[in-house]
């Protein structure tokens, strides 16, 4: 088990995973997150505790508590990006370019540079942008770097609410964007409709791709909807299923509608017990039972043998593949109409 805790640098922004050490953290505290360009300020959001994962193996350390001067450095790039984010947009409108900038990082601490501002935009094709990374250079006073970024990327820097209520998925914990088809759709009774199912960067939602195997595990396992089963208000009908409860619903002959957890419903289906019967039976199971010796004989008794058939011959069949004779393979013949005797003849020939 690992010791983890969880930080983040913006106040709803993605989740980043240290290793506490001996120390102990509490919600909202100051700590320093080691970076490629240095140590960074960010916020606990998560305490430290225990984790049986093998996946949250070799995680950073934390670098400490921020001081005093971390913090005032940590207000000060604030600013800087607020303003660099403010001055992008207004030049990008000024050379009219189809740029649309989604988040501004001011990096103060490199060794090969001092100050660079990275600013990440979106366009739906490739941007010439010699000219205005020329302005931006000249008013905010700093090296300029702009990156273009695919839509999924964009609304993760961005951030914001999805269609449950929460926070987005991509925006928090999620790390990779796995592909993501109206198959997954269809296996959680969700409208096929691409419109219904997408999220605020356009695509599918990504909650279809890692809720799927919690939805086919119980698919397996519930009864189909339409199954008659036995459930606590007695034989009733499925009518709907519930997968995060690990419920169906049922109504009875009284019309009575209840949900009911999954193990406390008995399907009575005849499809199901026959697959229930075929699972159940083993070929190690099935045996043929052995005749006794001195049974009686009920079925029909065969006829004694009465010798040749009266005119029957030993000659051979010739339709017999054993006989050796070539089987006759000719087509009976037919009659061909000579010319064009009882139709009339074209135009300018004689009948025959």
């Amino acid at each position: 088990m690992a010791r983890v805790m969880a930080v983040t640098f913006e106040t709803h922004g993605q989740l980043h995973y240290l290793d506490p050490g001996e120390q102990q953290w509490r919600v909202g505290e100051k700590v320093l997150y080691p970076t490629d360009h240095g140590p960074e300020v960010a916020q606990v959001v998560w305490a430290p505790e225990f984790v049986d994962s093998q996946k949250l193996v070799g995680l950073p350390m934390c670098a400490g508590r921020a001081s005093d001067a971390d913090l005032r450095r940590d207000e000060e790039n604030r600013r800087h990006r607020a303003e660099a984010t403010s001055v992008a947009k207004a030049l990008i409108a000024q050379h009219g370019l189809p740029m649309k900038v989604v988040g501004v990082d001011w990096i103060d601490r490199s060794e090969d540079f001092d100050v660079m501002a990275a600013i990440y935009f979106t366009a739906p094709g490739r941007v010439d942008f010699r000219a205005l990374i020329s302005d931006l250079a000249r008013t905010i006073h700093a090296r300029i770097d702009l990156r273009q970024v695919a839509s999924r990327d964009a609304t993760r820097i961005s951030g914001g609410i999805g269609s449950c209520g929460r926070d987005l998925c991509c925006s928090t914990f999620l790390t990779n964007f796995e592909p993501v088809g109206l198959r997954l759709a269809k296996v959680q009774d969700l409208s096929p409709n691409p419109l219904a199912i997408q999220g605020q960067c356009g695509k599918l939602m990504c909650c279809l791709k890692y809720e799927h195997p919690l939805y086919a595990d119980f698919k397996k396992e519930a009864p189909a909807v339409g199954d008659r089963v036995d459930s606590p208000i007695g034989e009733g009908v499925v009518i709907g299923h519930s997968v995060p409860t690990q419920s169906v619903t049922v109504r009875n002959r009284q019309g009575e509608v209840t949900r009911c957890p999954l193990v406390e419903v008995c399907p009575t289906s005849q499809r199901r017990r026959q697959r229930d019967e075929e699972l159940a039976a083993t070929p190690g199971e099935l045996s043929v039972p052995e005749p006794v010796e001195g049974a009686r004989h009920t079925g029909p008794t065969p006829a004694p043998f009465a010798g040749p058939i009266a005119g029957a011959t030993d000659a051979p069949n010739s339709d017999d593949p054993g006989s050796g004779k070539p089987r006759d393979k000719r087509k009976p013949r037919h009659k061909k109409r000579a010319g064009f005797a009882g139709r009339k003849p074209p135009t300018g020939q004689e009948p025959a």
